[in-house]
């Protein structure tokens, strides 16, 4: 996502080495631009499970689409105004369904995506819970939607907020090896979204994925 005016993000679809496709952060997060609208409107399920953590991906390498840059790193979210930042520019319904579960106060993951070595860069905050994503309705915007109207918008984005950076970057070559650990032999990282369903930039954690990864920045890398 890139910050544009109130430091709105942008996601965009990725194709980075971590096998995404999703945008990221409108700020460009990444986060879902992944126009195949994963199931739509079904994804909506009030049975879906809730989530309190959260990993968001974003670019922080320059890339231009229809001439705007779409980078927005963790630098960027930290330089802005209280930095504090929209996350616009999800198009993907599952990645806005889980923007739609995110309550105040619960943290996620800045992940920074689509660039020479993915991984996770730093923790922000949820400030507000979904509302409207105006990029939607934004015809020169590279998030604009035509097919979304204001009287039934179909996008949401979320405000987060700059926490703290990681005690040192964690890459996703280095997730990925635990992923595949824990996955022969059982561990919190076995199931994480970031390698079951890559593709979405507004992936959910457990409470035992974060803490894990979180645990990780005071360990020797792997």
């Amino acid at each position: 996502m890139s910050p544009k005016k109130n430091a709105r993000v942008g996601k965009r679809p990725a194709s980075s080495g971590d096998g995404e496709t999703e945008r990221a952060g409108g700020k460009r997060k990444a986060a879902a631009s992944d126009e195949t609208g994963e199931n739509k409107e079904s994804s909506k399920s009030s049975a879906s499970p809730q989530h309190c953590h959260w990993l968001m991906k974003s670019e922080p390498e320059s890339r231009f689409e229809n001439g705007i840059d779409v980078k927005f790193g963790i630098e960027d979210l930290k330089a802005l105004p209280n930095q504090t930042s929209c996350w616009d520019g999800v198009r993907n319904y599952q990645a806005r369904n889980f923007m739609r579960q995110m309550k105040e106060g619960q943290l996620a993951f800045f992940y920074h995506s689509n660039c020479k070595e993915p991984g996770i860069a730093g923790i922000m905050k949820i400030v507000k819970e979904a509302y409207v994503d105006h990029t939607q309705f934004d015809k020169k915007d590279v998030h604009y939607d035509a097919t979304s109207k204001p009287a039934n918008p179909k996008w949401s984005m979320v405000d987060v907020q700059y926490q703290r950076m990681m005690k040192r970057f964690v890459p996703l070559s280095e997730l990925k090896k635990y992923h595949l650990q824990h996955r022969a032999k059982g561990g919190p990282l076995k199931d994480m979204v970031l390698f079951t369903r890559a593709r979405l930039s507004v992936q959910p954690l457990t409470a035992e994925e974060f803490d894990f990864v979180l645990s990780l920045e005071d360990k020797q890398p792997l």
